[in-house]
This record gives C-alpha cells, sequence and structure tokens, in this order.
C-alpha cells in the first residue's frame, strides 16, 4: 500500500487529538507534524514537505487559506471545517477535499481514500478552489451539524441554550438534550454571534437568550440560572463584560 505522509494544521487540541488518533489508525498514512496556528504551519509544511495537509480554515495568525496562498511546497489539501454542507460546497473540487466537523471515521477514510487514488493538485485548480471558497464561505454558523444515536441532524442555533468544554468533546445543551461534538470551544465561539453568546469563562458560552437571571456571589461574579435550571458561574471579566450590557 502507497504510504502518504501528513501535516495536521489545526488550533483547537481536540481537534488535533481526533485528527492525530485517525491518522495513527490508518495504515496508509504516517503523521510527520503538527500545527496550532497559521504562520507555523507555512513555514513546517514548506520545510517538512509533506504529501497531505489537513488544514483547518480558521486558525490564529494567519487562516488556512492565507496559508495556502503563500505555499511553497504544494501538497494535497483536506479542508477540516465546522461549516455545514451548504457552506462548503466550493471544497467538492477535485483539487481539494474536507472534512465537516464532527466527522465520521467513514467519511474520514473515504477522505483517505481519495488523496491515495490522487496527485498533488495543479496551482491552478487550488487557485480556482480558494477563490470560491472566498467567496461562499460564511462569516458565522446559523447551525451545527450533530449526532444522536447514529443519525446526524442539523441543529439551529436558536435552540442551543449553552456549551460546555468537555474532556475531548463540547457538550451542547438543546431540546432537553446534550450533543457532545468534537469541536473545540474556541473554534465554535469564532463563528457565533458574539452579541447573542457570551463566553462565561474558559470552558462554557452562554446564549443571552436562554439565561433568566444573574446575580452576584460574594466577590461580586455573576452566577447566571439558565431557563433548564443549571447554574453557571462567570469570570470576573466575563461578569464585567455582562454588567456592561445591562441598559
Amino acid at each position: 500500500m502507497i504510504t502518504k505522509t501528513v501535516f495536521i494544521a489545526e488550533d483547537e487540541p481536540l481537534a488535533r487529538d481526533v485528527l492525530r488518533d485517525a491518522v495513527y489508525a490508518h495504515s496508509g498514512l504516517r503523521l510527520v507534524g503538527e500545527a496550532a496556528d497559521g504562520a507555523t504551519a507555512l513555514e513546517q509544511i514548506n520545510r517538512i514537505r509533506p504529501d497531505v495537509v489537513f488544514m483547518d480554515i480558521q486558525m490564529p495568525e494567519m487562516t488556512g487559506l492565507e496559508v495556502l496562498q503563500r505555499l511553497d511546497h504544494l501538497p494535497q489539501i483536506v479542508f477540516t471545517t465546522a461549516y455545514d454542507q451548504y457552506a462548503v460546497t466550493a471544497f467538492e473540487l477535485n483539487a481539494v477535499d474536507y472534512l465537516l466537523k464532527p466527522f465520521t471515521r467513514t467519511r474520514f477514510d473515504a477522505a483517505v481514500a481519495r488523496l491515495l487514488e490522487t496527485s498533488a493538485p495543479s496551482k491552478d485548480a487550488l487557485n480556482q478552489a480558494l477563490t470560491q471558497a472566498g467567496q461562499r464561505m460564511p462569516e458565522r454558523l446559523d447551525r451545527i451539524l450533530v449526532r444522536d444515536r447514529g443519525r446526524f441532524f442539523p441543529l439551529s442555533l436558536d435552540e442551543i441554550e449553552y456549551m460546555k468544554a468537555d474532556s475531548k468533546y463540547t457538550a451542547i445543551a438543546a431540546r432537553g438534550q446534550t450533543f457532545l461534538v468534537r469541536i473545540g470551544i474556541s473554534e465554535l465561539e469564532a463563528l457565533l454571534d458574539p452579541a447573542r453568546f457570551i463566553r462565561i469563562h474558559r470552558s462554557a458560552l452562554v446564549n443571552l437568550d436562554f439565561v433568566m437571571s444573574m446575580k452576584p456571589d460574594d466577590q461580586s461574579q455573576l452566577q447566571l440560572e439558565m431557563r433548564d435550571g443549571t447554574h453557571l458561574m462567570a469570570s470576573r471579566e466575563a461578569s464585567r463584560i455582562l454588567r456592561e450590557m445591562a441598559i
């Protein structure tokens, strides 16, 4: 079997763990490097010259698309993205593949099978993909794909009450249930409306539409009571921001 060297460019530790495990489990792939920001990814990819790069779109310092525009070495690219399917049709070209988070191992294996059968894209094909991606990619999410008992379905942001970081997952409270997605909470925050979804501390995001009340404790930090009865404590900085939002 052909073995291809792989580089992972992904700023979320959770997403890197998922991709790393998937690469290690595939006999046709060999991991040769990782980067958590765009600038490091650019330097390392040009130096290591991997066959394949799993590239996140939203990264610090430089986006995945900006990295691709500046590469001297042109590998095969698989985008990893949290955008739902209507927004990633720009990537459905022979030159570039994508994995929609949260992706299944079956979907990962399908992307790898395609990579093993093809060569790196031409510069013209990649430029075409980048142009179309830049034209179509939304700045904010309208929905998130979640999994429940073997089914995938879109969950509207209007239904999401709050999100909490949970080990290798983000737990999303909605519809009276908790859905686990393999997307880091920081990545989700970057795709949400900041006037509506507030990061109240390192491991929690809340939808203000579902906050029943906010009460200060002895340290003047706000405790939020959600509609489902859950109590969440805001950090000092988040408490200050929430107070400033009050009319």
